[in-house]
């Protein structure tokens, strides 16, 4: 494999893998609490939850783009692969176990948005998306300790440098 390229691909997984340890680190202060009626009336009020709120989810967003926009298909093209649409490559990932479920993932993406906008209209709906996105922190850590692993097997021995797990609790 071409040095530019395992450099890239080092890069990406770099950059990941701090997303993901900030994602972690602000599901651990928001999850900390119970989302109920009450907690989402504090939202308006309490400049502090509202930006952990917006924090946690530009946080899942950003980690889920740059592994799947940009992580993965390098990851294709260093196994001299051709990368193709998003959903055709998350099925490429789970064929080589490196992810769980393609059909999570774009649950998971589709979740961004509702965070984003469902609170302003919906706030049952917006307490349900954000606990489902809670729980789907775990899919994009996993995905990202798989590709990681299998990365620093792959390619180790070309002298790279891969980033350490990411640790999630169970």
């Amino acid at each position: 494999m071409s040095e530019p390229k395992l450099a890239r691909l080092c890069f990406l997984l770099d950059v990941v893998s701090r997303e993901g340890n900030h994602l972690v680190d602000t599901h651990g202060r928001l999850f900390a609490e119970e989302f109920d009626a009450e907690w989402l009336s504090r939202l308006e009020d309490d400049a502090v939850l509202s930006e952990r709120v917006d924090a946690f989810a530009a946080r899942f967003g950003r980690m889920q783009d740059t592994l799947g926009e940009k992580l993965i298909p390098e990851l294709l093209r260093c196994l001299a692969e051709r990368p193709g649409a998003v959903l055709d490559n998350l099925r490429r990932l789970e064929r080589l176990d490196l992810l769980a479920s393609a059909a999570e993932w774009i649950e998971a993406r589709n979740l961004r948005n509702r965070l984003v906008h469902e609170y302003v209209r919906d706030p049952e709906e917006f307490i349900g998306a954000l606990k489902r996105s809670g729980e789907l922190v775990a899919l994009l850590v996993n995905t990202f300790n798989s590709v990681n692993r299998f990365a620093a097997q792959r390619f180790s021995e070309d002298g790279a440098r891969f980033p350490a797990a990411i640790r999630f609790p169970a």
